[in-house]
């Protein structure tokens, strides 16, 4: 067995054992997310070069306090999962097409969760998760002073319906694909972001009352640099 899947595999066993406790106020999606709005079309021809993205793309840990606008938040998502054609294939890659991974965002005020089909975005009311997230990154304090959290999740029964035993490895690779893709992303928009893997991810679900079953994988905290370098 390999090192990759043991990890996922002893993630997942902590994941369903919490899951089991999981609050009350765990309910129904049409409960948990009284709203749901269209986001702003995605841009397909951005003017940044990847060549230069990549070569820009840094790790920053230190944001201005300015918030995004709701065309960087569903730039960001699409960028991680949007579906880019009528078979619905998306953005990053996925094994057999399964497609486990759920992508969420938190600010001061909201937490959205991105619904690819019609790139729209479900969300809920949530002043209090930002300011404690860093407690479940291991008191990592840059997490709680973005002014946006990119949430990466997995609902790896997805992929094991199809691969079985490996599918451990192949969500986890799944998530770096889209990591990737959103890191790359928030370069080519002037913004800073760096990808959190050190992370207590059953306490991160119970926070943010994501559904049972469903595993973070990553944190990608964005924002505008705190230098005010860069374009926006």
């Amino acid at each position: 067995m390999g090192s990759g899947l043991r990890i996922f595999m002893i993630v997942a066993a902590l994941s369903a054992a919490c899951a089991s406790e999981a609050p009350s106020e765990v309910r129904q999606q049409t409960e948990r997310y009284p709203t749901v709005i269209e986001l702003p079309a995605p841009d397909v021809s951005g003017t940044l070069p990847l060549e230069q993205a990549l070569d820009e793309r840094r790790s920053v840990r230190e944001y201005a306090t300015t918030p995004l606008n709701l065309d960087e938040i569903g730039q960001l998502f699409w960028a991680g999962q949007g579906i880019t054609n009528d078979d619905g294939h998306r953005t990053a890659p996925s094994a057999g097409a399964r497609y486990p991974l759920e992508l969420y965002a938190l600010t001061a005020a909201e937490f959205m969760h991105y619904l690819p089909v019609g790139h729209r975005v479900e969300l809920r009311t949530d002043t209090t998760s930002l300011d404690a997230l860093p407690n479940a990154a291991f008191d990592q304090e840059f997490v709680g002073n973005a002014p946006l959290v990119v949430v990466i999740a997995a609902d790896p029964t997805r992929t094991e319906e199809e691969y079985g035993a490996i599918a451990g490895d192949l969500v986890n690779r799944e998530a770096g694909h889209a990591a990737q893709n959103i890191l790359l992303q928030a370069t080519s928009l002037g913004l800073a972001a760096v990808p959190v893997g050190g992370i207590d991810s059953a306490a991160v679900a119970r926070q943010l009352l994501l559904p049972p079953g469903e595993i973070v994988l990553y944190l990608i905290p964005v924002g505008a640099p705190a230098n005010g370098d860069g374009p926006r």
